[in-house]
């Protein structure tokens, strides 16, 4: 791992992902979670501030980057529920199967290698009335943005620790073995190539 992997870019991510535009998406979706909860690409902990501790008991924070875990460990010492850590990608999922109630996942879905293998590893791990709460960007609608995010995206990619530009977020859900039941989209405020927003709920089929 270099230089750059180890000590910057954990910090770009986390400043990127901190905007106020990605915070006000966060603090949409993520109090929905409820009961035993699976973070998955849990990050720097962007997301454990908007947590309601009246309606979680727990919350289990996968990410394979120890860097990003190091950061989030801080962020969880004052919160009133426990949080436990694991340093894995979202395709190795130790969990029981029907063992958690809300799977969350935001910003996360755009860097995951195999997205849909690790979308079976969190159908696998919900209980059959449970819930996939999530806010990834993605494709755009517009075909000149689009066409943007296509060219940039082998760039991107690289420098950007995986991450890309042109994800078709609902595909990847659906094909990923779940149904989405509620779905939002918007550009949210900031670069067009990386701003337009899906966020909703989905179910196990």
């Amino acid at each position: 791992m270099g230089l750059y992997s180890r000590y910057i870019l954990p910090r770009v991510i986390h400043f990127a992902c901190g905007l106020k535009p990605n915070m006000r998406q966060r603090e949409k979706v993520v109090p929905h979670a409820r009961g035993r909860v699976l973070e998955v690409g849990i990050g720097s902990g962007l997301n454990l501030p908007f947590y309601d501790p009246g309606k979680v008991t727990k919350v289990w924070g996968l990410d394979p980057a120890p860097e990003m875990i190091r950061i989030a460990e801080r962020a969880a010492r004052s919160l009133p529920f426990e949080v436990e850590f694991i340093g894995l990608p979202g395709n190795e999922i130790p969990l029981e199967d029907n063992s958690i109630d809300t799977v969350v996942v935001t910003y996360t879905l755009c860097t995951i290698p195999d997205a849909i293998a690790a979308l079976r590893q969190m159908s696998r791990v919900l209980r059959p009335d449970g819930e996939l709460v999530f806010c990834e960007h993605g494709a755009a609608p517009d075909a000149s943005v689009r066409r943007w995010q296509d060219r940039l995206n082998p760039i991107w990619n690289r420098v950007g620790g995986g991450c890309n530009l042109n994800r078709p977020i609902p595909g990847l859900i659906d094909a990923g073995g779940f149904r989405i039941r509620k779905l939002d989209t918007m550009y949210i405020p900031g670069w067009r190539p990386a701003s337009f927003n899906y966020w909703g709920a989905a179910v196990p089929r």
